[in-house]
């Protein structure tokens, strides 16, 4: 007897169902979800919303919102993404400058409260770093005798520190002489503006000739009693009033002296890099 060839079996042209359910099942678990976190808990939402806001105003930016913007992170997990708004890029500049200059100069406050600790605490000198840069404060009596413009040969040993710590750095100095509020009248001194800018002169001459400090560097200012730091109405307020401040001028400082306006846009570059 004669057997019966096999037929090839047909292909199956519905495969693409199985393929196209599991999409439609994925679709719409996807669909779930969307629609269950639109509708999840208002109160939590707001809750979130809320402390974000909040953590936007006080300037606290977590890192994984910073990183979403395009920020930077910092060893603490502040980002600066939102620097970058309006404004913010002038401000991430002025915040490196300020960076930079207190890391330019803090070696040098350090150095010189060691070295001058000795007058620090008998109140003769002040060291402190202010926005224009670091000031050192000579109290009168700590070189000059009352009404004078000579500095006193006690006064060396100090002023030479100060001169060793401005020889290290390129800043420019500023002298500045005060005085208190009582009028003089000397035979050398009409009034207390012509010695407080003698007295920033004699400063001036003393670290140029003897300590070798270039004289383009330095400046002097004489206020006389225009910038007390304390009560003209008491003996010691005046005390302190009387004195000669010794200013290494950050870049923020060196910004107000004559012909800066040359180096604005060094500066400016500086500060982008």
């Amino acid at each position: 007897m004669a057997r019966r060839k096999k037929h090839a079996a047909h292909e199956n042209h519905e495969r693409w169902l199985v393929s196209y359910a599991d999409f439609i099942t994925l679709l719409f678990a996807f669909f779930v979800v969307m629609f269950a976190t639109a509708h999840g808990d208002k109160g939590k939402a707001a809750a979130v919303s809320e402390s974000v806001k909040k953590a936007f105003e006080e300037g606290k930016v977590t890192a994984l919102v910073s990183v979403m913007f395009g920020g930077s992170v910092d060893n603490v997990g502040n980002g600066s993404a939102m620097m970058k708004g309006p404004g913010g890029a002038h401000k991430v500049v002025e915040e490196k400058k300020k960076e930079r200059q207190l890391v330019e100069l803090m070696p040098s406050l350090k150095v010189l409260s060691t070295e001058l600790k000795k007058e620090i605490e008998t109140g003769k000198i002040i060291i402190s770093m202010e926005q224009r840069g670091l000031a050192v404060s000579f109290k009168e009596a700590a070189l000059f005798a009352s009404g004078e413009d000579v500095v006193s040969s006690e006064a060396y040993k100090s002023i030479a520190k100060v001169a060793d710590a401005i020889n290290k750095l390129p800043n420019p100095v500023r002298f500045e002489g005060h005085t208190d509020s009582v009028p003089i009248h000397t035979a050398r001194f009409r009034s207390n503006w012509e010695l407080s800018a003698a007295r920033s002169i004699a400063l001036l001459e003393i670290f140029a000739t003897k300590y070798a400090v270039p004289r383009d560097r330095m400046s002097i200012g004489g206020y006389a009693d225009t910038a007390p730091i304390d009560s003209n109405d008491t003996i010691d307020g005046r005390a302190r009033n009387r004195r000669c401040d010794i200013i290494i001028l950050n870049e923020t400082g060196a910004l107000a002296e004559p012909g800066s306006h040359l180096n604005t846009q060094e500066q400016t570059t500086a500060a982008n890099e």
